[in-house]
C-alpha cells in the first residue's frame, strides 16, 4: 500500500488541525484591518433618540453617520487621545450633524447646521436671520424643505460664532434643546454628517 508523507497530503488539499486554525486566524487579521479603520475612522452607526428632529429622524431610527474628514482635530479610541492629519470637510448650511454634546461630550446629539463659523445668527419672530461677508444685512433663512410651511423657530436669540463654530438646530423647533439654549457647537466636537437612514426599512434614505 502506497504512503502519503504531510507534504504529499497538502498538496492534494488535506490540512492538518494546525494549518487550519493558521488560516482562520489569517482571515480574521485580515478582515480587522479592512474592517477597523472603516469602523474607526470612515462610517458609524448612530441610533436617534427623542424627538427633537421629527419629522424627518425619528425616535428609535438607525442611521449611518460619514466620519472621514468630519472628525475636527482630535478624537478618541479606547479612552485614548488621537491626532487627525485629515483636514477637517466644511460644513455646508442645513446638513444635519452628529456631534459631541458640548455641556457633557460623552453624549452625542443630532441636529442640522444652521448657523456656520464667523457668521452672526438672529432667532426672531419665527425666522431665523443670518449675517456674513456676502450678506451684512443679512437675509432668512429658507426653510421650508424640512420644517414644513407653516412651521415657526421659537425664542429670541442674537448669536456671533467664533471660526471654529456652529449653530445647530433640532427640526422640531418647539421641541429640541439646541444652539438657542446651550450655545454653538465647536468645530473638533463635530463627528461626521448623516450618509443614510437604514433602518426602518421603509423608509431607507441616501442623504
Amino acid at each position: 500500500m502506497e504512503k502519503y508523507t504531510e507534504k504529499d497530503l497538502e498538496k492534494e488539499g488535506y490540512v492538518g488541525v494546525g494549518s487550519f486554525v493558521l488560516e482562520i486566524a489569517k482571515i480574521v487579521a485580515l478582515a480587522f484591518v479592512i474592517i477597523v479603520p472603516i469602523r474607526v475612522f470612515l462610517f458609524q452607526p448612530f441610533f436617534v433618540q427623542g424627538a427633537s428632529m421629527e419629522p424627518n429622524f425619528e425616535d428609535s431610527q438607525y442611521l449611518i453617520i460619514n466620519e472621514f474628514g468630519y472628525k475636527g482635530t482630535d478624537f478618541e479610541i479606547g479612552g485614548k487621545n488621537f491626532f487627525s492629519v485629515e483636514p477637517f470637510k466644511e460644513i455646508e448650511r442645513q446638513t444635519v450633524v452628529v456631534f459631541r454634546f458640548p455641556l457633557d461630550t460623552s453624549k452625542y446629539f443630532i441636529k442640522r447646521a444652521i448657523g456656520l463659523p464667523g457668521e452672526k445668527i438672529e432667532v426672531r419672530n419665527g425666522q431665523v436671520k443670518i449675517y456674513n461677508e456676502e450678506n451684512p444685512n443679512g437675509f432668512v433663512l429658507d426653510e421650508k424643505e424640512y420644517l414644513g410651511s407653516s412651521a415657526k423657530t421659537g425664542g429670541e436669540i442674537s448669536m456671533t460664532l467664533d471660526e471654529d463654530e456652529y449653530f445647530v438646530m433640532g427640526d422640531n423647533r418647539m421641541y429640541s434643546s439646541d444652539s438657542r439654549v446651550w450655545g454653538p457647537v465647536s468645530k473638533k466636537d463635530i463627528m461626521g454628517k448623516v450618509l443614510l437612514r437604514a433602518w426602518p426599512l421603509d423608509k431607507i434614505s441616501v442623504y
